[in-house]
């Protein structure tokens, strides 16, 4: 009967070293952190013009059903922290494409 004991341990693999294609996709943590401030401003910019949205909605009905104490805080605080929310989103919007165009007119990787 054969058993694993019996067998000699085979040695271990030697490490292999990356393919050049591999090496050349390693990551710039600039630009991906970049990424990262990009997506966060896209979903800042979703949210804070979805509670724009919701403020809109919530004052039409309102103005035709009656504009309630109840409304017009739901109102004011989509305002309010749809405006929070959307400000430094747009900013950090414009940050992240200057950059990206800044870094194609000198010729750098986006």
């Amino acid at each position: 009967m054969n058993h694993p004991a019996d067998e000699p341990p085979t040695p271990p693999e030697p490490p292999t070293q990356p393919e050049p294609a591999e090496r050349a996709r390693t990551v710039d943590p600039v630009l991906a952190r970049r990424r990262q401030v990009a997506r966060a401003a896209d979903l800042g910019q979703r949210i804070g013009y979805a509670l724009f949205g919701l403020a809109v909605v919530v004052f039409v009905v309102g103005f035709f059903v009656g504009l309630t104490g109840a409304v017009v805080v739901v109102v004011v605080t989509a305002l309010v922290v749809g405006s929070l929310v959307l400000a430094p989103a747009i900013v950090a919007g414009y940050g992240v494409k200057a950059a990206d165009r800044d870094d194609r007119e000198h010729g750098r990787s986006v």
